[in-house]
């Protein structure tokens, strides 16, 4: 087929072409005068119109398309470009030559097989657009219930006047989001038997793939129809949401009566979507999942909140070494006594490393030091025993400790504090000084034998015993953004905290290391901190319970 404009070419560009010149030409001509009287034809013009055949109006003889463009042009001024229109379900273009003799010639070209090929790339710029967006909506977030009502708002807008999207149940019940015409997305939980929908059963099995299926639209249940639909279903498909084996979902695309059905082509392009979509809700889900997981894991991994308990007052405080760690190396726990007069036991460890591999020897650190709590006043069988377990396992990673005991004695507090190569604990007398606990010992997991000292001390009414890793004094920052806080300065800074509750002394240690680090990179932080109170507390029988405070 000739393209119009090699066409432009060969049409005369004077009024005084000879007959001939468009008489045997393949394209169909027609000329008219200024009265809109058709003068003659050629025979392709004859065989397109047969009416063209006699002298008669132009009007009678061609569309209207045509017979406007002429009047238009003879009334001038002359309009920019061809006519185009259809004539017996095919388009043409008419380009008009004037005539010296006042006639004007038009020259019909068939541009029927361009037009649907440019109607064909314009379809497919539109799709691969709304592909680009549609994956960039889905992968925006990562939750199950955004991700369902982006399929269903993006679906809605482009493939069908309503869709449904429905998930693999939870329990008895789907999770389902509807969206109309009118793009509102609604959710909702239908208890529901996907049987009831052709199709529907196979589509959320996720394995293995299955085609998208046409369905007689009066086999829709009530709870597959958007409730917004304004007038009655025509065509109804049913299309899986593939989620790269693990189960995503499927859409169930509607149209009106009004509307043409879905076609061959459609389906394909829904099929594309329904990959994107089905691609991101199973990740959506899988992340969840996994999220819960991890959650779950977290819960006992992560030091716990502490408390005062018989008489002692008790402060924990806890920064991972990364932004978006909540675990890591450094742990913390207090287990009560069974008894008010019974000591409590309190445990501070840093394993090698940060990171979750570290958390998984904390926790695994912390559950054996749990099962040896009818050990706990001995304090060196509990760390054989514990150094045992480290040394048989098939982790490569040691850890220091200090261990604590805990309870109230004639009005004070006393302590037995045991370090396995650990920092030893500082202790806050009443008038300001900061003394460092004699207490030593050799690491847990690194030697088939360890060795401790254990040392006594009595803390009265305000003073402190602090038990932290060297995530503190070794953090860097300052002025230079390289030094050290050092132990000079935790002492300097716990010396202004003679008197200060336990919970009011971590608060102080972690802000003045925080602000020391800036924005720098530190290792993981703990501190705990143990008080006797400045008053005698008289608890219940459980020892938990908030009793009468006397002077």
């Amino acid at each position: 087929m000739e393209t119009s404009e090699s066409l432009t070419a060969q049409l005369p560009d004077t009024g005084t072409a000879p007959r001939a010149a468009w008489a045997a030409a393949p394209y169909p001509v027609l000329l008219a005068d200024a009265a809109g009287t058709l003068t003659d034809a050629n025979a392709a013009a004859t065989a397109l119109f047969p009416a063209a055949a006699r002298p008669v109006p132009l009007a009678d003889a061609v569309p209207a398309w045509l017979a406007d463009a002429h009047r238009a042009l003879v009334r001038g001024p002359a309009p920019a470009g061809a006519a185009h229109g259809a004539v017996g379900g095919r388009s043409f273009e008419a380009h008009p030559t004037p005539l010296d003799s006042g006639e004007v010639a038009w020259w019909l070209v068939d541009d029927t097989d361009r037009r649907i090929a440019e109607e064909a790339l314009r379809t497919e710029q539109e799709r691969t657009a709304f592909l680009v967006e549609a994956s960039s909506a889905l992968l925006a977030s990562l939750n199950v219930d955004r991700c369902m009502e982006a399929t269903a708002q993006l679906a809605a807008r482009h493939l069908a006047d309503a869709v449904v999207v429905v998930a693999p149940a939870t329990g008895r019940r789907h999770p389902v989001a509807y969206a109309g015409p009118g793009g509102t997305v609604t959710r909702a939980a239908v208890t529901a038997d996907p049987a009831e929908v052709p199709g529907l059963s196979e589509a959320l099995q996720g394995f293995p793939p299955v085609p998208s299926r046409w369905i007689d639209p009066a086999q829709l249940p009530g709870w597959a129809v958007p409730a917004d639909v304004a007038g009655p279903v025509g065509s109804v498909v049913v299309t899986p949401l593939p989620g790269h084996g693990v189960p995503a979902g499927a859409l169930i695309l509607l149209r009106r009566t009004d509307r043409r059905a879905f076609h061959e082509s459609e389906e394909v392009f829904a099929g594309l979507f329904a990959a994107r979509a089905g691609a991101a809700l199973s990740a959506a889900r899988l992340y969840a999942e996994q999220s819960g997981i991890t959650e779950t894991l977290m819960r006992d991994l992560l030091p716990p909140p502490l408390r005062q308990v018989h008489g002692v007052e008790f402060a924990g405080g806890y920064r991972a070494a990364g932004a978006g760690e909540l675990a890591g190396g450094d742990f913390y726990d207090v287990h009560p006594g069974a008894a008010a007069d019974a000591e409590s036991l309190v445990v501070l460890g840093d394993v090698c490393g940060k990171g979750l591999e570290a958390a998984v020897l904390t926790g695994k650190i912390r559950n054996t030091v749990q099962a040896l709590l009818p050990l706990a006043d001995d304090h060196q069988r509990v760390l054989e025993l514990l150094n045992g377990a480290l040394v048989s396992s098939h982790h490569t990673r040691f850890a220091t400790m200090v261990l604590a005991s805990v309870r109230r004695h004639l009005g004070a507090v006393r302590l037995r504090l045991t370090s396995a190569g650990h920092l030893a604990p500082l202790i806050v007398r009443g008038d300001g000084r900061v003394e460092e606990a004699a207490t030593r010992g050799s690491l847990i997991g690194a030697l088939p034998e360890v060795t401790s000292v254990t040392v006594t001390e009595d803390l009265a009414p305000g003073e402190t015993c602090l038990l932290f890793t060297d995530g503190i004094t070794e953090a860097r920052g300052g002025p230079l953004g390289d030094d050290l806080f050092g132990e000079e300065r935790l002492r300097a800074a716990l010396a202004e905290c003679a008197g200060l509750p336990a919970q009011a002394v971590v608060e102080r240690v972690q802000m003045l290391a925080s602000q020391w680090v800036g924005r720098g990179r530190h290792d993981d932080m703990a501190v705990v901190a143990i008080t006797a109170p400045r008053t005698t507390h008289l608890s219940a029988v459980d020892g938990h319970t908030r009793g009468r405070y006397t002077a």
